[in-house]
């Protein structure tokens, strides 16, 4: 792949206005919009008979019907994966095609941890699109920062004034391409959301933010953009992240569809733990933000096709990772388990992808490449990219001999701290793999590095991972997918590679 900056726009059949390319059909716009913690299984449509056969679970009851549409109108991936299943650095590997020890962010941003923050020197999505004539605009949650004492209303103050403090201001320096901003680091009430926008004032709306940033997605396609240029517009909503507890977390229209259900009918995937009765009680919160989000997408949607950009728009829906609800865990995310790494991922492209179902494994670093060659710039593919382009495997219709067999897990936690107690150092605590049939997971000690936890899945016949296959009763199945582990860590460039951990079991070359 060469690098963007040794080819003319005219190459690309661009022409220069001010030194910026004007917007021809070669060149598509893109939206992309990913509601955090939005798991795959939440969508309504994988129970409808068009799409039911690809999978093996039932999805969840929920109201979803502008994704069912979309759905019907776009290539539908069911095993896209989440590979560090965290808002953060599932973020930082989007926008770069990087794995998080390259791109900088191994773990959820705060102010305690330094030691995760996207690299300043890093070429994003964004940089590339922005450089190529395109008019890039970023509304709502972006959570790619380490929060510093910045507020441009209260010069030497953190945004946020919690201990730690999570929510951070983004200086134009290190919006990445980005010339339209409406966006906040990380902040969860729902019903009074805020942001701050390209000049860095604060806009406090009062209203339900996936409402106001679908408003202002609107706003930026009919009014703001610059109509000479193809668009690059992100929108990042934060529910159906938690909180997801009363009428405080979402609109009660959207609950209303929920709350007269009982739970058991509510909670269909059997691997519910009944242990956890707090979060079996936030189901019909979750899936009322769910429903208010399917609403707020197809709003914008229809903004599109009012414009007529509908058939020119690449136009992507999926989230940053999943949400366990109540099964096996506590942790709503971080784990090897289906319903937090199994993400939706749905992309409609009317000029070149036709409409199917693909069990293609898709990496989060798979998007970055991908998208920039779908928009006609894959000779502006940053050289270093780890992500592999996949576009081929959506123009066809079921995935090539050249499709992944494999995708990485990745886990990682706080290591070492300095005298204030901040993190600087980041521990890999666990490393897997999934494949079309398996998922295996192996967690070390942090103080020997040794075996810790093993986690091994038949996806097939144990679609909800209930039982956790012993390793001594499965050792062929055991060392065959160990030996998948090598190839995925170097590619990643990952500290397990590097230091070849647990070599005993993984057979580095």
């Amino acid at each position: 792949m060469k690098n963007f900056t040794n080819k003319l726009p005219a190459l690309l059949g661009l022409t220069v206005v001010s030194g910026l390319s004007a917007q021809t059909t070669a060149h598509p716009n893109v939206i992309y919009v990913f509601p955090d913690q939005f798991r795959n299984c939440g969508l309504h449509f994988w129970n409808d008979d068009a799409f039911k056969s690809y999978v093996n679970f039932k999805a969840d009851p929920t109201h979803t019907p502008q994704l069912d549409k979309f759905a019907r109108e776009a290539v539908v991936l069911s095993s896209a994966q989440s590979n560090c299943p965290l808002s953060s650095p599932h973020r930082a590997m989007l926008f770069t095609g990087l794995y998080p020890d390259a791109n900088g962010v191994t773990l959820n941003c705060l102010d305690k941890r330094p030691v995760s923050n996207l690299r300043a020197d890093v070429t994003t999505i964004s940089d590339v699109f922005s450089r190529n004539g395109y008019d890039c605009g970023y509304i709502g949650k972006y959570h790619l920062d380490y929060p510093t004492p910045n507020d441009p209303q209260r010069p030497g103050q953190y945004v946020d004034e919690r201990e730690p403090a999570w929510d951070a201001y983004t200086p134009k320096e290190r919006r990445h391409g980005f010339n339209f901003w409406y966006s906040y680091g990380t902040f969860d009430e729902h019903k009074n959301p805020h942001y701050w926008d390209s000049d860095g004032n604060r806009h406090d709306p009062k209203e339900w933010s996936p409402k106001h940033e679908a408003d202002k997605a609107i706003e930026y396609l009919t009014s703001v953009r610059d109509k000479n240029k193809p668009f690059f517009l992100v929108v990042s909503m934060n529910p159906p992240h938690s909180p997801y507890q009363s009428l405080n977390d979402c609109m009660e229209e959207d609950f209303n569809l929920y709350k007269d259900i009982p739970l058991s009918k509510l909670l269909v995937r059997p691997n519910v733990n009944p242990e956890l009765t707090k979060k079996q009680k936030a189901a019909p919160y979750y899936f009322a933000n769910v429903s208010g989000v399917d609403r707020e997408f197809g709003r914008i949607l229809s903004a599109l096709k009012a414009m007529g950009l509908d058939k020119n728009t690449i136009v992507v829906f999926s989230s940053d990772h999943g949400e366990t609800l109540a099964s096996h865990v506590e942790d709503a995310k971080n784990s090897p388990y289906t319903e937090a790494m199994n993400v939706p991922f749905i992309i409609r492209y009317p000029e070149k992808l036709k409409p199917h179902v693909s069990n293609l494994l898709l990496s989060t670093p798979d998007i970055m490449p991908t998208l920039l060659t779908l928009a006609g710039l894959n000779d502006r593919i940053p050289t270093g990219v780890e992500g592999t382009d996949l576009s081929a495997e959506f123009i066809n219709l079921k995935p090539t001999k050249n499709a992944p067999k494999a995708v990485l897990y990745i886990r990682d936690a706080d290591g070492k701290k300095n005298a204030e107690k901040k993190t600087i150092a980041y521990f890999p605590v666990a490393r897997g793999l999934k494949t079309e049939r398996y998922t295996l997971a192996l967690t070390i000690d942090k103080k020997t590095n040794k075996l810790a936890e093993v986690l091994l899945f038949d996806d097939l016949k144990d679609p909800y991972q209930m039982n956790n296959l012993p390793v001594e009763k499965n050792k062929e199945l055991f060392r065959s997918l160990c030996k998948l582990m090598p190839e995925l860590l170097k590619k990643a460039n990952d500290p397990w590679y590097r230091e070849k951990v647990l070599s005993d079991i993984i057979p580095y070359k």
